[in-house]
């Protein structure tokens, strides 16, 4: 039973009862001065997972469920009566607790409504990107080797900052062989490469690059120069659309409204005490001394 109290009030709401028991309806249970209300429990029934509804079902299931809403109920009154709720740790809890919840529902606000798309949206959407949509059969590619790990980073760095593929290449790569062609190593279908590389390249669109990928012969950077395959029919992607839809247009909106926000706020960075702030790890307990 210990478990079921506990997995109990992991997942119901705190009871909001009326103290006086005539302000809502006739009551179903007293706690101490407290009184549970018709609409106060079936309130809480209403927040019961469906997987855990059956084990509350029939006249014993709702015995069950209201003996659990009476011990949450004793042990919430019996941590007030201990003035836990005024600890500060607690109080803090609170406030973290109100404001995540009020940024949800201002983001609900804002953002999720502006995200709702007809079906027509989704096909049009797919109309146009449907390069975003295909399976890959076959690729030419280029490619970068290096030794290290540093040497990866540092072509990376260049490859991010724009820097052209093929002349990183033929600076770079220790694959004398394709260095001279910008790192050309030609076309390959799928089971050509080796694995590791595949599954890389096979990811990947025409014109991106790969992140470095480390093999024996060293470390490999490449990019899809060309790409051939076939797309996916909307009926299988459409489901997949309008969810990549709804990311790209919440993303957008919430760009939008934080540039707006940064309007209608002061914002004062100190960056002379900033600098002197770290992540430092949490310091362990000191090791209690044997006696």
């Amino acid at each position: 039973m210990k478990k079921i109290l506990v997995a109990f009030i992991a997942v119901v709401f705190v009871i909001s009862c009326s103290k006086d028991g005539g302000l809502k309806g006739s009551y179903v249970a007293k706690v101490g001065g407290k009184t549970l209300t018709k609409e106060d429990v079936q309130a809480e029934m209403n927040t019961v997972p469906d997987m855990a509804k059956a084990f509350f079902q029939g006249t014993e299931g709702m015995g069950r469920f209201m003996d659990e809403l009476v011990k949450k109920e004793m042990l919430y009154l019996e941590a007030q009566k201990r003035g836990l709720d005024k600890n500060k740790d607690f109080q803090k809890k609170v406030e973290e607790f109100k404001k995540i919840t009020l940024i949800n529902q201002l983001l609900e606000k804002e953002i999720e409504a502006a995200s709702k798309f007809t079906d027509k949206d989704v096909k049009d959407y797919y109309d146009k990107h449907k390069e975003d949509f295909m399976v890959n059969s076959q690729m030419r590619l280029s490619h970068i080797l290096v030794k290290t790990e540093e040497d990866a980073k540092k072509v990376y760095e260049r490859l991010q900052k724009g820097e052209d593929f093929a002349k990183i290449a033929s600076d770079a790569s220790i694959d004398k062989a394709t260095a001279k062609s910008g790192g050309d190593i030609g076309i390959f279908k799928k089971g050509d490469m080796r694995p590791e590389l595949e599954d890389a390249a096979f990811r990947l669109k025409k014109g991106q690059v790969s992140m470095p990928i480390k093999l024996k012969d060293g470390i490999h950077i490449i990019k899809v120069i060309d790409a051939k395959g076939s797309v996916m029919e909307f009926e299988k992607v459409k489901g997949f659309v309008r969810q990549k839809m709804i990311a790209e247009k919440q993303r957008e909106t919430f760009d939008k409204f934080i540039e707006n926000l940064k309007k209608s706020y002061k914002i004062d960075i100190n960056k002379d005490a900033l600098s002197k702030l770290t992540f430092e790890p949490a310091q362990a307990p000191p090791a209690t001394q044997q006696k």
